[in-house]
């Protein structure tokens, strides 16, 4: 009996391709391999998280919903609120002219933002609650507006026929009109029939005809996209084979169409909403908003424009608040859009 030595033995002791290729290197691990079997969810998830833009914007723009959620507490811990007018019952914060003495609006440790020219309120305060007023109104507003956009566009599209078409000559009809003159020239209007135009209307009536004047004038592009997508949709095999199975039409909407919806609805509300905190504050803005004494936005623009020459400061803050917001929300839906189909390069 023979015994075989490691050398005998045909690469018993070579060292390996491992070892003797030096061009050898370990495999590496594709990214897109490591999504397969994650939901739709969980991939969008995952890619919005990679982009560092739309995480920033994210954070910016949860910022300013907790602020204005809130914004009570701010008020409480800050010690001040934005109705009482402290340059008129303290003596020394403001000048014959009615204008802060101490530089820079009256900026100092007590008054963070410095002081409203005229009244003597707090601006920082005044600030907060107006993002308050304007994110509430916006939101009530991008979500009656998608609600009836999701409504009208999918019914219109899915069934077709005469119901295509009496919705589709209903969004022509809405569209005809020009939203922000209409804005400006309906608002006072609907109000003067809720309230008499002696009468001072209560600022929840008031806040209730901006939502819906707006509302009315605010779904018919969202529709139309929504309506078109539908419309290839509701050719696709999926959709096909519900039907010959006999699924009601409100199921197979449910089920099958409105979750291939998502993208679009998502991406264009993050873009209705700064549309609507700016048409709101245009609409304070030229006195056919919210009117005093509750804090807005708008309000605080009109305001600076009157001060702007004595005491630029003032416009600083709510100026520069709303850039930051609109531009933050702006990049938020391009992120969300890219999330959901990385096809779409910006």
């Amino acid at each position: 009996m023979t015994s075989t030595s490691p050398a005998a033995v045909p690469g018993a002791g070579s060292p390996g391709p491992e070892k003797s290729d030096p061009s050898f290197a370990p495999p590496v691990k594709d990214p897109q391999k490591e999504l397969v079997g994650r939901s739709p969810g969980r991939l969008m998830w995952v890619r919005f998280k990679r982009d560092r833009t739309g995480v920033v914007s994210a954070c910016i723009v949860l910022a300013f919903f907790l602020i204005a959620a809130l914004a009570p507490v701010i008020s409480w811990l800050y010690g001040k609120d934005p109705y009482t007018r402290y340059g008129e019952i303290r003596p020394g914060l403001l000048n014959e002219n009615k204008y802060p003495i101490k530089p820079n609006g009256g900026i100092d440790g007590e008054f963070w933002f410095g002081l409203e020219p005229g009244l003597g309120r707090d601006v920082f305060t005044q600030l907060v609650y107006g993002i308050r007023t304007s994110l509430s109104l916006a939101v009530a507003i991008t979500l009656l507006s998608v609600l009836t956009a999701i409504v009208i566009g999918v019914a219109g599209g899915y069934f077709g026929g005469r119901t295509d078409y009496l919705l589709g000559r209903l969004t022509d009809l809405m569209m005809s009109f020009p939203n922000q003159l209409f804005f400006i020239a309906f608002t006072p209007v609907v109000m003067a029939l809720f309230v008499n135009p002696q009468d001072e209307m209560p600022t929840w009536m008031r806040a209730c005809v901006l939502v819906y004047v707006m509302w009315l004038l605010g779904w018919m592009t969202l529709a139309r996209l929504l309506r078109g997508q539908t419309l290839s949709l509701r050719e696709r095999e999926f959709v096909e084979a519900a039907k010959v199975a006999g699924t009601p039409p409100a199921r197979i909407i449910r089920k099958e169409l409105l979750p291939n919806l998502v993208t679009p609805i998502l991406v264009q509300a993050t873009y209705m909403l700064p549309n609507n905190v700016t048409a709101i504050a245009g609409l304070s803005f030229l006195g056919v908003g919210m009117l005093e004494p509750t804090p807005d936005w708008g309000r605080m623009f009109a305001k600076g424009a009157e001060v702007y020459q004595s005491d630029l400061t003032y416009m600083f803050f709510p100026g520069g608040a709303m850039v930051i917001f609109i531009l933050a929300f702006n990049l938020l839906g391009d992120s969300v859009r890219d999330a959901f189909d990385p096809k779409t390069g910006r």
